[in-house]
């Protein structure tokens, strides 16, 4: 599912529980900073890992997104291999913390 707006990632992301999400931050309305902190705040949905995929990739906003309880941080550009590689990693962790 994708979603065009802060807003909306959250409806999704509440409606849905998914185990992953990839989340941009710059995002209409609400953006990807303020959609991680709400869901990072829920101990509901503390479990849902998040990838910030951004072209933002300053340093300071790097150790923000992670601050505020990002799983990984990919900036753009970035390979295809390299994101596969993170959702891979991040899914096996959830899946071992589940004990599926």
């Amino acid at each position: 599912m994708i979603a065009e707006r802060g807003e909306d990632a959250l409806d999704l992301i509440y409606h849905y529980k998914p185990d992953l999400v990839i989340l941009d931050i710059m995002l209409p309305g609400m953006d990807g900073y303020e959609v991680c902190e709400i869901v990072r705040l829920n101990p509901n949905y503390r479990d849902v890992k998040i990838i910030f995929l951004t072209a933002k990739g300053r340093e300071v906003e790097i150790a923000k997104g992670l601050a505020l309880g990002a799983d990984a941080y990919i900036t753009k550009p970035y390979s295809n291999a390299e994101l596969v590689a993170k959702v891979k990693e991040l899914l096996e962790k959830t899946y071992e913390e589940a004990g599926k």
